[in-house]
């Protein structure tokens, strides 16, 4: 008898659900001369930290922010898109100079001439995830744009920006996920983050860092599609 391997059967409602190993054995990483040994590739951290606002929509958690900082060692600090200020948070904590900006105070990053005239050793940016999550109302916001396209355009004007306000061999740090959209498919806004970076003169300066998604909305929901859900985003470091 011939097995059609695209066969599929309906799983019996007894069978439980599945349940991942509470813990995952890491990888042991090489022993080297960094201030920040925990500082890897693979970033775990499931404590929050004290910074920003919890309840604020698309709030990280400033641990990996204070780790980048700890380990590239800057004496200022950009962060044109601070949300509920968890990167002034902890440049406050580390006693760092954070010009610290968003669109609910009237900052629009894609905008050029909004631009700071001082230059920056390091810049820090948690975009929005397209219009996975809307945050102001403003209509210069990037998860008001509604389309792709229109998306990109913006995106790309703001790693301008950053690119324009650094030093020379300062860093840009993105943190970006991947996003699968209703109308869209899934949108790789990792591999366009990369592209649009490059486009404006930046190199990237390490390996992507593969931060873990702890205390994200979405494990909290069920959904009725079937798909492979995402648990990570990805911290890219860039410089001039």
């Amino acid at each position: 008898m011939t097995i059609n391997p695209f066969y599929t059967r309906r799983i019996p409602a007894s069978v439980p659900r599945f349940t991942p190993p509470r813990y995952a054995k890491l990888p042991l990483a090489p022993v080297n001369r960094s201030p920040v040994p925990r500082l890897t590739s693979l970033y775990h951290f499931d404590r929050a930290g004290e910074y920003g606002d919890r309840s604020y929509p698309g709030n990280c958690g400033g641990n990996l922010i204070r780790d980048l900082l700890l380990y590239f060692r800057p004496r200022s600090v950009f962060d044109p898109m601070s949300g509920s200020g968890t990167c002034r948070d902890v440049c406050s904590e580390l006693e760092i100079p954070c010009d610290s900006r968003d669109i609910h105070g009237g900052f629009d990053a894609a905008d050029p001439a909004q631009l700071p005239a001082e230059r920056f050793d390091f810049v820090w940016i948690h975009p929005p995830y397209w219009r996975q999550k809307l945050y102001a109302a403003d209509s210069r916001d990037l998860s008001r744009t509604p389309t792709l396209d229109a998306f990109l355009q913006r995106y790309a004007a703001v790693i301008a920006n950053c690119a324009k306000a650094l030093t020379p061999n300062g860093k840009l740090a993105v943190l970006m996920g991947d996003y699968c959209d209703r109308e869209a498919g899934f949108v790789s806004l990792v591999y366009h983050t990369k592209r649009l970076a490059f486009d404006a003169g930046l190199r990237q300066c390490c390996t992507d860092i593969i931060r873990f998604s702890h205390g994200a909305s979405s494990s909290r929901k069920v959904y009725r599609s079937s798909f492979i859900p995402g648990l990570h985003d990805v911290c890219m470091v860039f410089e001039r």
